[in-house]
Parts: C-alpha cells; structure tokens; sequence
C-alpha cells in the first residue's frame, strides 16, 4: 500500500471503507516509508486547507489508527530486491524502489493511484480495481 492510498484513507471515505470493511480477510502490506511520508504530507495538505491544529491532530491519529489494519513491512527483508526495483523505475522515482521491492517479493498487486508503477511487471490497481477485486469475492 503506497503512501496516496493512506492519505486517502484520512482524507476521504472510500479507502478506509475499503481498509475496514476486508480487514479481516485481507492482509494489507507496507513499507514504514509510507507512513512515514503521510505523517509528513497529511499537515501540510490540512494547512493548504487551512485547517487549525485540532483538525490535523485528529487526520493524524486517524492515519495512527491504520497501523492497527497495515502490516509494515522491514526494509531488510526487501534490500535483496532493491536492484531490480530501481531499474524498473529508472526514469520515474527510484525512491519508491521498496513498495515495488515488496511486490515483487510477494508476488502480490501494489494498490496506488500513482501511474509510476505501470509497466513495472506487477500488477498495480487504484482503489476502483481494489474494490471491484473485494466485491468479486464475496
């Protein structure tokens, strides 16, 4: 799970919908970067917003809350594909190297809304694919 996906989860309804409606069928993966950059970005999208220091306390506690449902991932366990991550993203943001890492480890789907990933070798679903995906196995 990419870090967009999270600040969706705190900023709008369908994305934790999605989270907590399937956690308990589903395991949710990520990196600690992903937190990491939301606990960083969430503030300064609520200050655009201007919204005062209680409404972004509580986006923050929100994105806390999430830990409870994600389950991170170490870097350690991902430095082994961190070569062949960076060279599929080469000309994109080879930063985001672990959440492709991660993939490819799990052999399992990145769920973002960021088209970096396309072309990658993974299979990358937005929330839309996600929730048609979830839906389907009902």
């Amino acid at each position: 799970m990419r870090t967009n996906i999270l600040i969706r989860a705190v900023l709008g309804t369908k994305v934790i919908a999605l989270i907590n409606q399937y956690a308990d069928d589903v395991i949710f993966l990520s990196v600690d970067e992903a937190f990491e950059d939301a606990f960083k970005y969430i503030p300064l999208i609520f200050e655009k917003r201007g919204a005062d220091k209680e409404v972004i306390d509580v986006a923050l506690a929100k994105l806390s809350q999430l830990k409870n449902f994600i389950q991170i991932v170490p870097l350690d366990n991902l430095t082994e594909y961190e070569q062949v991550a960076r060279e599929r993203l080469r000309n994109r943001d080879e930063d985001d190297w672990s959440f492709l890492a991660l993939t490819i480890l799990l052999k399992c789907p990145v769920w973002t809304e960021d088209t970096d990933f396309f072309g990658t070798g993974v299979p990358t679903w937005t929330s839309e694919r996600v929730k048609i995906y979830f839906k389907s196995r009902e």
